[in-house]
């Protein structure tokens, strides 16, 4: 197989896993561009995925500590369905997809990372993200950093609320 060099992914390789729930801890942190929070409601917030499948990669969680779809309240359901439309419309603004991927993993046997709290995957797509690359270099090219795609989220969260 051949390599891609990337010495910037080392920060996410060699990083420990941190302790705790990150859907629980990061909230609770006060920098939000650290913490990759794009937007706090008040049941649920969005927050960019650390390892994205694509650029844009988000996910969106309830605050309170829950892996079970059946356990939330009508209020948090309808936060979460919300802030899925709001993170849709912030991608098209600022990197315009072509579609997009939502999606749930309950369970660990279903292939949640995290399976203690359930999170929704917003993924955008683009005709042809899915190229050679992963197919015959078993690697996947992501052309723009989290920094630049949490600024671009942010400006496009400041137009829709301007």
């Amino acid at each position: 197989m051949e390599k891609l060099w990337a010495p910037w992914r080392m920060a996410y390789v060699g990083a420990s896993q941190p302790s705790g729930c990150i859907f629980c801890t990061k909230p609770a942190e006060e920098d939000d561009a650290a913490s990759l929070l794009l937007h706090r409601g008040v049941h649920a917030f969005i927050m960019l995925n650390a390892f994205p499948y694509n650029n844009g990669h988000l996910m969106i969680a309830p605050y309170r500590h829950t892996a079970d779809l059946e356990s939330l309240t009508i209020e948090e359901n309808a936060e979460m369905m919300a802030l899925s439309q709001l993170s849709m419309k912030l991608l098209r603004r600022a990197y315009s997809p072509d579609g997009y991927n939502l999606g749930m993993n309950l369970g660990r046997m279903a292939g949640a990372g995290i399976a203690d709290h359930l999170h929704l995957h917003i993924v955008p797509r683009w005709n042809g993200d899915t190229n050679f690359m992963p197919v015959v270099a078993d690697t996947k090219v992501l052309p723009d950093s989290l920094e630049n795609t949490f600024a671009r989220l942010r400006a496009a969260m400041a137009d829709n609320e301007g």
